[in-house]
């Protein structure tokens, strides 16, 4: 049975005045009506006095059909009061203080209660988009805490693949959401520029500059066959100069000096890579080298640290911490017999220095093929014993992306050699439409990044159905301005109550679902639900558009509906910057 409660609360002590509602609000709102209710019913012996709250939920229903918002609350006091889901909803609601915000308040299936806003609260949350502009939907609840972000963090050994993309693309679109929900973020490249791969790169320019090309003799085994290691050459024995990051690396044009060679490529493909990735709008705060960790004395420190709390020994030779204590499938080699250490031994050094320098959370963005090092680097940080949580740092891990031209996959790139370069992809797509569709799926889901479909302009295009209703708005204002129309917000706030048909309280209720979208993405580590986000919030711009004559005679109407309009075109601004893509004003 449905029925309205606010028909039903003629005895009720209290009310709640309305708000200039964010969604936060809106179920903090909702909460707090929940609460006092049920207090009101321990006050009536309706429940024990001495029952714990519940850890009720307040949520959006699948369909509007079943109201705004719902919550469980009164499925999870049935117990305790020993009473039926259904009985006790009941109780509930006529306990409810009332709300001029809410205009119905309905029982429904079990005991589920679902609430309906009133119109005036969706038209004072389109005027609080006004308002609050770019801060709208942002939050606090990261309270200036800061977060280390660690992202994309190639070997300097060649230009960014697709997969490098998507790892940036997500790592800085992380960082940005964790930024609107209150956290600090710090944002962090993690550089292999040790080991064998170095090593490799290295020989690889020093064969190219005595002119041995690939499938020659004298071709080193793993050598780097792209076109850029015949670049780097050409660059080394000009003399050339790379200014990276305030230091001045010069080519020594020495074809037998190999430390010369091998720092020489490192700066030279490192530079490479800051300028694909400023091409691609991602910057970092901090350049983490893997060798300072060697210089610094801190892989000494951190097997210090693991040897100290009792969690090594030594069998064979080799040094073996005995990550099994703490979860991994097996315990792990540090210190081969030859001296080296295994590839995981700097990963905990690294992330001990994170710990170190503050990072009260810190998250790595990594390729799946990487999972299987997180339970052993996670055991190395536990093992320290130093008072790193279990669970840090936390993971964000992606699938591999296929690229498609003409229905057909694209693989090879001639300055690569054998994979196509996130250079390749912007080139060709264009920035906006790479990062957006890098972004737009869940990280742990295989994508296919159709080009073809990315340079379209046409309702297809995800990324150009959202522009294009920015775009749509400010056409608009140009519009009305063009007709002589002046446009006055001042007028449109305080008639926004005018705009109650279907349409536009659909677009209200559309935007006003943003703040919720800004918080579940950075709780969840996921920005792709801004992208899904962004195209419901498009469509409902575009439905209400073309349904409602805007630019109209009667200037009170038409400034409220230019504030709607101004206020979808806030949002979709707000949610576009969060994902790096630009929010045109013409198109």
């Amino acid at each position: 049975m449905f029925w309205s409660a606010w028909a039903r609360v003629s005895a009720l002590k209290w009310a709640i005045p309305p708000l200039i509602l964010t969604a936060g609000l809106v179920k903090n709102l909702l909460r707090a009506l929940i609460s006092q209710g049920i207090e009101a019913l321990r006050a009536n012996g309706t429940l024990p006095a001495d029952s714990l709250p519940p850890d009720f939920v307040v949520e959006r229903p699948k369909t509007r059909d079943h109201g705004d918002f719902a919550t469980n609350a009164a499925m999870l006091l049935a117990k305790a009061a020993r009473s039926n889901p259904r009985a006790l909803a009941q109780a509930l609601v006529e306990a409810l203080p009332r709300s001029e915000d809410v205009s119905k308040v309905e029982i429904a299936g079990p005991g589920f209660i679902n609430f309906h806003l009133a119109p005036a609260a969706y038209q004072r949350e389109a005027a609080s988009v006004i308002k609050e502009a770019h801060d709208y939907g942002r939050n606090l609840s990261g309270n200036g805490r800061t977060v280390g972000v660690e992202y994309v963090s190639a070997n300097p050994t060649g230009p960014l693949h697709v997969g490098h993309g998507r790892a940036a693309a997500i790592g800085d679109c992380v960082a940005r959401v964790l930024d609107a929900n209150g956290w600090n973020a710090k944002r962090e490249f993690y550089y292999n520029d040790a080991g064998v791969q170095i090593e490799n790169l290295a020989l690889s320019v020093q064969a190219r500059v005595k002119g041995i090309a690939p499938d020659q003799e004298g071709w080193p085994e793993g050598g780097y066959r792209g076109e850029y290691i015949a670049d780097v050459a050409r660059a080394y024995m000009a003399g050339a100069s790379v200014d990276l990051e305030g230091t001045l690396v010069v080519g020594a044009k020495d074809p037998d000096d190999m430390q010369s060679i091998r720092r020489f490529a490192v700066a030279y493909l490192r530079n490479e890579q800051n300028l694909d990735l400023a091409a691609f709008g991602v910057d970092f705060d901090i350049y983490f080298l893997e060798s300072s960790l060697y210089t610094d004395g801190k892989v000494a420190e951190a097997v210090a640290k693991l040897q100290a709390s009792g969690h090594t020994y030594e069998e064979g030779g080799a040094l073996w911490l005995r990550s099994t204590d703490f979860g991994d499938d097996k315990d792990r080699v540090m210190r081969k017999s030859d001296g080296t250490f295994t590839y995981f031994v700097p990963d905990v050094a690294y992330h001990l220095s994170k710990w170190q320098r503050g990072y009260e959370r810190a998250i790595t963005e990594l390729g799946a093929d990487h999972h299987g090092s997180l339970a052993r680097v996670r055991a190395g940080l536990q093992a320290l014993e130093v008072g790193i949580p279990q669970g840090w740092p936390e993971y964000v891990l992606h699938q591999m992306v296929t690229v498609m031209r003409g229905g057909e996959e694209v693989k090879l790139s001639k300055r690569a050699g054998s994979y196509f370069t996130l250079r390749d992809l912007i080139e060709e797509a264009g920035r906006d439409a790479t990062r957006w569709f890098l972004i737009a799926r869940k990280p742990d889901s295989q994508l296919t990044f159709d080009i073809d479909l990315a340079r379209q302009q046409s309702n297809d295009n995800p990324v150009f159905y959202v522009q294009y209703a920015h775009a749509r708005v400010c056409s608009l204002l140009r519009q009305a301005q063009e007709k002589g129309l002046v446009y006055e917000q001042g007028n449109g706030l305080a008639n926004l109550g005018r705009l109650a048909d279907d349409a536009s309280l659909g677009l209200m209720n559309e935007i006003s679902r943003y703040p919720e979208v800004v918080e579940a993405a950075g709780v969840a580590l996921e920005p792709h639900l801004v992208a899904q986000y962004l195209r419901e919030l498009a469509h409902a711009f575009h439905t209400w558009y073309h349904g409602t004559p805007v630019l109209v005679d009667d200037a009170t109407d038409r400034n409220a509906k230019l504030t709607l309009a101004c206020a979808a075109r806030q949002v979709l601004a707000n949610g576009l910057e969060l994902l790096g893509v630009s929010a045109p004003e013409k198109m």
